[in-house]
C-alpha cells in the first residue's frame, strides 16, 4: 500500500526536492506552505508520517509539533525535523519535543530517502 507523506515547508525549492524525491520513491505527498494549514492537514488527512520544516512564515515548527502531538490522531504519527538548524542542543531539543527524528538542510537528495526510512523503521 502507498503510504503518505505530508510536507510542512515554506521554501519552494525544498519543497519541489523533497516531493520529486518521495514521489520517486512511491509516495504520495500533501504539501503545506504555513503550520497553521500543516497542522489542519494533518489531523484531517491523516498521513502517514510528516516532514515538518521548523522555520515557518507563521510559527515555529515546534509549536506545530506540538500542535499535532496533542491530538489522539498525532500522539504516535512520525514526525520528523527537517532544519537548517545545525546548532547544537537544536536536534536534541526538537527530539525531546516530540520529533521521531531529524533531518538537517541543506537536503542531499541522495541521502534523504534512506533518512526518512530509517526513521519511520525506528518508529515501527
Amino acid at each position: 500500500m502507498m503510504q503518505t507523506a505530508l510536507v510542512i515547508e515554506d521554501n519552494e525549492n525544498n519543497m519541489e526536492l523533497i516531493t520529486f524525491i518521495l514521489e520517486a520513491h512511491g509516495y504520495q505527498t500533501l504539501r503545506a506552505m504555513t503550520g497553521g494549514e500543516g497542522i489542519s492537514m494533518a489531523l484531517s488527512a491523516a498521513p502517514d508520517f510528516v516532514l515538518l520544516d521548523i522555520q515557518l512564515p507563521d510559527m515555529d515548527g515546534a509549536e506545530a509539533l506540538q500542535a499535532i502531538r496533542a491530538t489522539e490522531l498525532g500522539r504516535h504519527m512520525p514526525i520528523i525535523a527537517v532544519t537548517s538548524y545545525a546548532m547544537s542542543g537544536d536536534k536534541d531539543r526538537l527530539l525531546a519535543a516530540g520529533c521521531s527524528g531529524y533531518i538537517e538542510k541543506p537536503i542531499d537528495p541522495l541521502l534523504i530517502i534512506n533518512q526518512v526510512q530509517g526513521i519511520l523503521e525506528q518508529c515501527r
